[in-house]
């Protein structure tokens, strides 16, 4: 029935001119049509598409087609039928008007939600490009129309955070950002090959220009990349990064231009005519784009080799204010490059100078700046020696804040509380390698032991009644004891025992060794030490069993403190002297 309809209206229309075609229809095609894709009559719906004699009626009425096959497309699991289908949306895309379909395209790109975001978008973006590439005026315009609807629904999913979920990418984006990058392509070049530089030209440069701030803006901005240099080759972010800092260059706007103009009075994109969200969006494709080039040293090599050290961090420090503003931990962390300096850097003098650095930064910030950047830095520093730093600065907020006659809620009561979670447990439990964080536990410890010498538990009692700024350590005291005092104790019998038995094996098996090498192993934490004399392996062992002593001998210290607090609060609230 549905093809007899559909027939039916085909004979009643190639005998019309174009513009002889009534609204009806057009109605009537779109409905004949849909019934003949629900009925399975994909075959003779293929023959009507292909007969040319009806190329004028299929060119002005066959978009309305699109729809139904690109959701059979995504639904329907039969080879036959799915090749069947590719082939009625590549004759659909090759036959009807290009302004229509785009269109139509558009619709359906907006359509979906969750997951079916990026099936419909890699599926559509190779017809899209087809259909604008057709169009003869105004291409600008449908460039900047289908980006920007494009990047609308791409900046609804999930950016990937870790290493895991970059792989698997579950909701596609990493593959739409590459596909993304392959729609976009011709236009680049279309719009660095006009030698004229006409002004439709310089009108596909500007929404190529927005499409690459968007892009800055979302995904990039909030994006993780992958640290080592053999699996950062294959991080498709990475790559995306990458290749809109390569369009941005090809239309005319290369990085050192775009960052180098950011807070000046006049920017070169100063034309454009920005909507007022977008405008307020450039900072962060700013930050973005200078996170990109000086940390992740995408492109670096475009930089002039005259600009120093200093006045790169002085320029860049505007970009680390736009990051440290945003409360996702994502981008905030990005505004922490300082780090990287501190701990990666092979200079010692460097690293210093990025220490001291820090330590004037964190002066410069207020209260809660401080304690949201503490704990930045405790979330994602991954190093022993930064952590006991910033440890050492809670505890210099802690004794400024007990000192201070007005309230100062960040380093007192339970904004503290909430801080000391990060410092006082140890990562893995009992099975935390002690030695490779001996310098933030030696500082958990000693800011334990200050807490326990400055508060007094019978303070945190009274203090909801009274004004008094105490650091609600006593009524924490047996998590702490749980997540950071008892898994110390088992870790450090545990740790000793494997260091002493090193110790005898080494001194047993030394002689042996001697008269046939110079050299042995010896292995540790599961880990084989560098090949060296025994001696100096020794050496290597009993330093290691000396940083253990010392955190016992603090941790006694602590544990000694706390007994004799809490036995004479007991004593002064029963009477007893």
């Amino acid at each position: 029935m549905a093809v007899e309809e559909l027939q039916s209206i085909i004979k009643r229309c190639q005998i019309l001119e174009e513009q002889d075609f009534k609204e009806e229809d057009f109605g009537l095609f779109q409905l004949a049509g849909q019934r003949c894709i629900d009925e399975g009559h994909i075959d003779q719906l293929l023959e009507v598409i292909q007969n040319e004699k009806n190329k004028v009626i299929i060119k002005n009425m066959g978009w309305n087609l699109i729809g139904p096959v690109v959701r059979c497309l995504l639904w329907n699991n039969k080879e036959d039928d799915k090749r069947k289908y590719f082939l009625m949306l590549d004759l659909l895309v090759k036959l009807c008007n290009p302004k229509e379909l785009l269109l139509g395209l558009l619709e359906l790109i907006e359509e979906p939600s969750g997951k079916q975001i990026s099936q419909i978008i890699l599926l559509l973006l190779q017809p899209l490009q087809t259909v604008i590439q057709k169009l003869h005026s105004n291409k600008s315009y449908s460039v900047g129309l289908a980006l920007s609807t494009i990047w609308s629904q791409l900046s609804l999913l999930p950016v990937p955070y870790s290493k895991e979920q970059i792989q698997t990418d579950d909701y596609g984006l990493c593959q739409c950002c590459k596909a993304l990058i392959e729609f976009t392509k011709p236009f680049v070049k279309e719009a660095t090959d006009d030698k004229e530089n006409s002004l439709e030209n310089q009108r596909l440069k500007d929404e190529l220009l927005k499409f690459c701030f968007k892009s800055l803006k979302c995904p990039l901005l909030t994006a993780q990349f992958l640290e080592q240099s053999e699996e950062a080759e294959n991080d498709p972010l990475r790559s995306f990064a990458s290749e809109i800092i390569g369009f941005l260059s090809a239309i005319g706007y290369p990085f050192p231009k775009m960052i180098f103009n950011h807070g000046k009075k006049k920017k070169t994109w100063d034309y454009l005519e920005f909507e007022e969200e977008e405008d307020k969006q450039l900072a962060d494709s700013l930050a973005s784009l200078a996170y990109l080039v000086f940390v992740q040293g995408i492109s670096i090599d475009q930089l002039p080799m005259v600009l120093s050290p200093s006045y790169l961090l002085q320029f860049n420090m505007g970009h680390i204010e736009v990051f440290l503003q945003r409360t996702e931990e994502s981008v905030f962390s990005k505004g922490l490059g300082l780090v990287k300096v501190m701990t990666l850097c092979p200079d010692e003098t460097l690293r210093k100078k990025g220490l001291a650095m820090l330590q004037l930064y964190i002066n410069k910030l207020d209260s809660q700046g401080k304690y949201t950047l503490f704990r930045c830095l405790l979330n994602t520093s991954n190093h022993s020696g930064v952590e006991a730093f910033i440890i050492q600065n809670i505890k210099n907020q802690i004794d400024i804040s007990l000192k201070r006659t007005h309230n100062n809620k960040w380093f007192t009561g339970p904004q503290l509380i909430s801080l000391l979670d990060l410092v006082l447990f140890l990562p893995e439990g009992a099975e935390t390698d002690l030695l490779q964080n001996s310098d933030r536990i030696m500082a958990s410890l000693n800011l334990l032991r200050y807490l326990v010498i400055k508060d007094n538990e019978n303070d945190n009692q009274v203090s909801e009644f009274f004004e008094k700024e105490t650091t609600g350590l006593w009524t924490e005291l047996g998590k702490i004891e749980n997540n950071f005092l008892k898994p110390l104790h088992t870790g450090l019998n545990m740790s000793k025992a494997h260091y002493e038995a090193e110790i005898k094996n080494s001194q047993e098996n030394s002689q042996e060794v001697q008269k046939s090498k110079d050299f042995c192993s010896v292995t540790v934490g599961g880990e084989e030490m560098p090949n060296m004399p025994p001696e100096m392996q020794l050496k290597v062992l009993h330093s290691a069993l000396f940083t253990f002593d010392l955190i016992e001998s603090v941790l006694a210290r602590v544990e000694e403190l706390i007994e004799i607090k809490t036995k004479s609060t007991s004593e002064e609230n029963t009477g007893i002297k």
